[in-house]
């Protein structure tokens, strides 16, 4: 049975193989289509891409060492009938070294001149699941009220003591991709 986190609630994965499934469904009558973007920092100790190449979205589908891989961009956000939106795979066995974290974001296309945030989007949530077996493990439901916020980090997967653990995040911010790519360039 899945569990349900809470912002800041932390489990361990114990899987090799990690499925990472994003959701959402855009309110009516917004004049434009959402087009939600997830994304993949695979960060280094001191919170940065060792280098470009491990940020996976979609112009960039495969990080460098094969772990992360991002799938088909669906550029509706309506074509999932209650499933998942996007989806990344994660094979954690392949994760280089030099890889402490891996934040996995969401941001809205040309949030600006479509003059839209995440207060137009429901139902957004998180989920891993064993890549395998397609079992879900834990999912994390966006229950805050984004009204200005055009980029959410929504959880990510970190390593302690050997082990990957996930950590359900929710924390937004205004600015798209841009503000991420800034934060975790160099």
């Amino acid at each position: 049975m899945a569990i349900n986190l809470q912002k800041g609630q932390r489990i361990e994965i114990g899987l090799q193989k990690v499925g990472v499934g994003l959701g959402w469904d855009p309110n009516e009558g917004t004049g434009f289509d959402f087009d939600l973007d997830a994304s993949a920092f695979m960060l280094g100790e001191n919170k940065k891409l060792p280098q470009d190449e491990y940020f996976v979205f979609y112009n960039n589908k495969l990080s460098p060492d094969g772990a992360v891989e991002a799938g088909d961009d669906d550029l509706t956000g309506g074509n999932s009938d209650g499933g998942d939106d996007e989806t990344l795979m994660v094979d954690l066995s392949k994760v280089s070294p030099k890889i402490n974290e891996i934040v996995f974001t969401v941001t809205i296309h040309e949030w600006d001149k479509r003059k839209q945030n995440f207060g137009q989007v429901r139902n957004s949530y998180i989920r891993i699941y064993n890549a395998i077996t397609n079992e879900e493990i834990a999912k994390y439901e966006l229950d805050e009220d984004f009204s200005i916020e055009t980029a959410v980090e929504f959880g990510r997967l970190y390593r302690k003591n050997g082990e990957w653990k996930f950590e359900a995040m929710g924390i937004g911010y205004k600015g798209g991709l841009q503000y991420f790519v800034d934060k975790y360039v160099g």
